[in-house]
């Protein structure tokens, strides 16, 4: 097993090797988002079935996360994390596949197939490693850097596909994506450790998901963060730029929604680190969580009314502090909960609730915005990280009788 060693800022060297890997592969993730909602009427493919191809990844890590949390308890933490960037980083290079291909939607749907059981066993294995590797009293800074700074590299492919895309073309786009995660890959084989005890016993199967309170009360809020911000902003955002007049402020719709996205992201990742610190100090995870489920939804109605550029920034702003301050205390929350050895399955089950969410959301938004408006549609939605926070606190004084401590676990 890997020993604690220290690398960048007092990171554990394992946690630094995790973070490069993951900033690196991250374009790859972002880079589709604001090219293919537009690209899909070029090449001839329905909006609806945009919206499958953007949460194929999300449905395919939903039934695989299970798995993959057991599979990482049973033979460690390396091999999965090299298997998982090897496949997103062949998803990427199926961008540009499916742009000469004279089938572009079968080709970005496999594409997105292959990037969603990937990142299912990256993002496992670097919350795993991370719980591997820290101690209690330092669990909600590591885990939150590592949260938010394996998001780091989504905002910039975001930015890479809005603006790179706007002026360049989506081919440019995506072979600068492919570029990087091939880099990704070399960081990996070299620099990833293994730093988990192997518990070769029993089988793999979907039913391998953790019906322990910790991950079922952690997951279902993680199920109302990613079904807002992964899903609904993600899904609806560059459509609804179209219909403002704000919204070509930058470089058209897709590019200024790149910006807005990016800085979102960016915002989500500080945040997350400044939460996960916040709840070391404090000693509970709770406070920050709901504060930032709040500041979530407040988000949301301010998006609902973005008429004007600064508006519209001071909700994605307000969106990206919400969703990275809320994830990071909330991924350690299930840390302090849960015991080493199961820490796999439960990161599984987390992710999985959490996919289910952005799943969801990226599937009924896009339509169920164009039937409503999307004002209507954010409004509604800034009504479940409300919904949430009152579930997280009711779940967790029936379960523990009152809201845990950092180490209560």
């Amino acid at each position: 097993m890997a020993t604690r060693r220290l690398g960048v800022f007092g990171l554990p060297h394992a946690v630094v090797a995790v973070l490069v890997s993951t900033f690196f592969l991250g374009f790859g993730g972002g880079v589709v988002f604001p090219i293919l909602p537009n690209l899909g009427a070029v090449v001839g493919i329905a909006p609806v079935v945009v919206g499958v191809i953007l949460s194929a990844n999300r449905i395919v890590r939903l039934l695989a996360n299970a798995p993959v949390g057991a599979v990482v308890d049973r033979v460690g933490t390396r091999t999965p994390f090299v298997a998982g960037v090897i496949l997103e980083t062949v998803a990427t290079a199926g961008y540009l596949l499916a742009l000469r291909s004279s089938m572009p939607a079968v080709w970005f749907l496999g594409a997105r197939v292959l990037w969603g059981l990937g990142s299912a066993f990256v993002l496992a294995t670097a919350y795993t490693i991370a719980a591997d590797v820290c101690d209690p009293e330092s669990r909600g800074r590591t885990m939150s850097i590592v949260r938010g700074g394996t998001s780091l590299g989504f905002p910039a492919g975001m930015s890479l596909g809005g603006i790179v895309g706007e002026v360049y073309g989506a081919s440019a786009a995506f072979a600068v994506a492919t570029g990087l995660s091939v880099l990704a890959c070399l960081v990996t084989y070299v620099a990833i450790p293994e730093t988990h005890a192997v518990d070769g016993t029993g089988g793999v199967a979907l039913r391998n998901i953790d019906l322990s309170s910790p991950a079922l009360i952690t997951g279902g809020a993680n199920f109302a963060l990613l079904f807002t911000y992964n899903g609904v902003v993600f899904a609806t955002l560059v459509s609804f730029l179209d219909t403002v007049e704000a919204g070509g402020v930058a470089v058209g719709a897709q590019g200024t929604s790149g910006v807005l996205i990016g800085a979102s992201v960016l915002t989500g990742s500080i945040f997350s680190v400044a939460g996960g610190k916040a709840s070391d100090i404090m000693g509970r995870r709770v406070p920050v969580i709901l504060t930032c489920f709040v500041c979530l939804s407040a988000g949301m109605v301010l998006l609902a009314i973005g008429t004007t550029f600064p508006i519209l920034l001071a909700s994605v702003l307000l969106l990206g502090a919400g969703q990275g301050g809320v994830g990071g205390p909330l991924v350690s929350l299930l840390g302090d909960l849960t015991a080493s050895a199961e820490m796999g399955s439960a990161t599984g089950t987390y992710n999985a609730l959490g996919d289910l969410g952005a799943t969801v959301g990226l599937l009924v938004s896009l339509p169920l915005g164009n039937t409503i408006g999307f004002p209507s549609l954010y409004r509604l939605t800034a009504l479940v990280p409300i919904s949430a926070a009152v579930v997280v606190i009711g779940c967790l004084y029936t379960t523990y009788d009152e809201i845990p401590s950092v180490t209560s676990g």
